[in-house]
């Protein structure tokens, strides 16, 4: 039996604040995720879902993040336990992530082309020039107009969405195994996300796989081969059929978030 691509076992992210009090933001998760799978999990803020999801690439900063409990192993590697040369090799080359803030993650002091340019020194070998019409290219696939404008801007003369769309190209481009993203349409209007989500489909039909974070439940389903949902920081309902949960979801919290989907769609 082959091994799942992403596998999450019994995980606990924890917090110790300095006077060393410990919060717990995600206890007893286990999930799994194979190649040719969106898994989309949702919640209401502060369930979890996203010290889970950044977790995978081992992105929360570490004091004061700490993980006392479960592994997460990737294509049979625990992540957890991996030194930080490998963690680089992984980040961007197969597993690539599209954060919920896109100003704070991007560089305000270098151009768009440069930090997208840089994404790819780091994986690949590739003349400057060709990685420069690369990073423009991908630009204009998420939906950037004037790509060549943007690729020579600094972030704070981007709009949100622009900025939330150069993010997503940064985390795509290299064509990852894993596509971990977190919120990634908040900023993007109806046309533009329609877009972008239909880019990560394709990633996932070609080789990969999706673990998108959504507190939108239109797009579960439309993305989600299957869903987790979490609250209090724990997963208390999982689907593999989608739209079974939508037609009968079995927790209570699940169902109030369904009904409430169901409202928003009429008013």
């Amino acid at each position: 039996m082959s091994r799942a691509l992403l596998e999450i076992e019994d995980l606990t992210v924890a917090y110790r604040s300095e006077d060393g009090r410990v919060t717990t933001a995600a206890e007893g998760v286990t999930l799994s995720l194979d190649r040719g799978e969106s898994l989309c999990v949702v919640g209401e803020s502060g369930s979890g879902k996203s010290s889970v999801a950044m977790s995978v690439a081992r992105l929360l900063p570490s004091p004061p993040a700490f993980w006392p409990k479960g592994r997460i192993l990737f294509d049979g590697e625990d992540v957890l336990a991996m030194d930080v040369a490998r963690l680089r090799e992984l980040r961007g080359r197969r597993i690539g992530v599209i954060f919920q803030d896109p100003m704070g993650s991007l560089s305000p002091l270098h151009r768009i082309a440069d930090q997208l340019v840089e994404t790819v020194f780091l994986h690949e070998r590739m003349a400057k020039a060709s990685a420069r019409e690369f990073a423009v290219e991908w630009l204009g696939k998420v939906g950037v107009d004037d790509p060549a404008r943007v690729a020579r801007a600094y972030p704070h003369e981007l709009s949100g969405g622009q900025q939330q769309r150069v993010m997503i190209a940064m985390a795509m481009m290299l064509g990852p195994d894993l596509l971990v993203a977190d919120e990634p349409t908040t900023a993007l209007d109806v046309t533009v996300q329609k877009q972008i989500l239909a880019l990560m489909r394709g990633l996932v039909g070609e080789k990969g796989a999706l673990l998108m974070i959504t507190h939108d439940l239109g797009v579960v389903s439309e993305m989600a081969t299957k869903l987790a949902v979490m609250k209090d920081g724990r997963v208390i309902e999982t689907a593999a059929d989608v739209r079974e949960f939508f037609r009968r979801p079995q927790h209570p919290h699940s169902q109030a978030l369904v009904a409430e989907a169901r409202k928003m769609e009429l008013e």
